[in-house]
This record gives C-alpha cells, structure tokens and sequence, in this order.
C-alpha cells in the first residue's frame, strides 16, 4: 500500500465492507487525489483486470466519487463523509435483519414454546447485558421497576437512552436510584418516570411485567448480572422492590 496504516484502522475498513483492493486504492486517492483507473490500479497495486470492479463497489459504498470525462477520473469522498454513509448502510442493513428475525423466527419461537422450563442466565460483559435489557424493554407493555446500582456510566447511559423510547408509552416506570447519583442523570430519568431515591441498596435490577427480571448483585458495581423468568424468583424480586419503594424519598419533596 502506498500509505502505511495501522492493522487496527485495516481491519475497521474491512468491518466496513471494504476488500484488500477497495482499501489499496482509496488510499492510493487519499494520497494522489484526483487519478484514472489506470493510475490507481498501478498506484494502488490492484490488478488492472479487478480495477473497474473495485471502483465502481468503492462509489456504490460511498467512498469515492467520479468526474465523468474520457478518461474517466475518480477521487476520494473524505473519511468522515465515508463513515457517515457506511453507519447509515449498516443501520439498513439491521432493519433488514430485525424484519426477518422478529417477524418470522421469533414467532416460530413463541408459537413451538421451545422453553418447556424456566431460564435462568449469567450474564457478561456489558453488550449481553444491553442486549437482553434491549429485548425486555421492547416487550414491556404495562409496567417497569428500575433499581440502579453503580452502574458503569457507558452502561447507565444506554439504559437511559432505551427508557427514554418508553416515555410516551402506557408503561408504568418506577425507578429506584441510590442517593449518591449524579443530579443531571437524576434530572433526566424524573422526566421519563416516577423516581424515589435511597441510602444502602445492594445491587438492583429490572423487572419487565413481572415475567422477567434481569438482576445486579454487588455493592459498588455489578459484579454479577442474572437474568430470569423463573415465576418464584421474579415475584420475590418484585416483592422486595415494592418493600424498597416503599420506605424511599420522593425526589420531588
């Protein structure tokens, strides 16, 4: 390659949708600017016979663009413009995805009741928790209890943006913070739900309808998540909310 990049920045081009070849000859652009296919395919080192492919995928993905003429030229989009049109590709692309899955296989799922007995999950890592918190916030349709622990803040702040979709809704949000919480977090969530606040909670969760709840054990952070639809244990998590709402302050008093 005529630029030296780094084998990070490699590989996110090629998460992107960009071969070898697409990535040698936008960097041979980004480095030359405006160049025939023929320029590009000797700067780019991209054989001349795969050059117009790889072109025309690279101006179909919305990297390059092209100054119509004889001999047709082709010069770089910026990076960021680039980025931009691969996340907005990529965001169709999981539409596309959600459509087939939820209104086909997930039905099949439901109507087969493939789960004779009641689950229950470890959770780890914070994209399998935002994930399974993502998939019983879209079926909440009556009530949600939310009891916050210290949450990691890339954490909290997903979670806030996921309730928030729940504001306009008929759901019922209770949400239970820890008197420590930072006021603007504390400020937002009264916008989108009823809040008491309290001293000394150990851990916290979510509980969906009450036929799920997704639990956080540990006294700072939490170091252990579960997730659950045993009846027996999302009623006594539920009890034990309802005990914890109770003997709270309302933030509006």
């Amino acid at each position: 390659m005529t630029i030296p990049i780094s084998e990070r920045t490699k590989k996110v081009l090629h998460e992107l949708g960009l071969t070898e070849y697409e990535t040698r000859a936008y960097l041979a652009l980004i480095e030359e600017g405006v160049m025939t296919a023929s320029e590009i395919s000797a700067r780019g080192n991209v054989p001349y016979s795969k050059i117009y492919e790889t072109l025309n995928s690279l101006e179909k993905k919305g990297w390059i663009e092209t100054e119509r003429g004889r001999p047709r030229r082709y010069y770089p989009k910026s990076p960021s413009e680039s980025l931009e049109a691969s996340k907005f590709r990529l965001q169709e692309t999981v539409k596309s995805w959600e459509q087939a899955i939820l209104e086909e296989l997930q039905p099949l799922y439901e109507k087969r009741e493939i789960r004779e007995k009641p689950d229950i999950w470890i959770l780890r890592g914070e994209f399998n928790i935002l994930a399974k918190l993502q998939e019983m916030l879209q079926k909440t349709k009556h009530e949600l209890m939310v009891a916050t622990p210290m949450l990691t803040k890339p954490l909290l702040k997903a979670a806030l943006e996921m309730l928030s979709h729940l504001q306009h809704s008929d759901t019922r949000i209770l949400f239970l913070a820890s008197r420590d919480m930072e006021k603007s977090v504390l400020e937002t969530v009264d916008r989108i739900s009823e809040v008491r606040v309290r001293d000394h909670m150990f851990g916290g969760g979510v509980i969906a309808d009450s036929r799920e709840a997704l639990l956080f054990l540990g006294e700072r952070k939490p170091d252990l998540v579960i997730w659950s639809n045993h009846i027996g244990l999302v009623k006594f998590a539920k009890d034990y909310f309802e005990y914890l709402w109770k003997t709270a302050n309302d933030t509006k008093r």
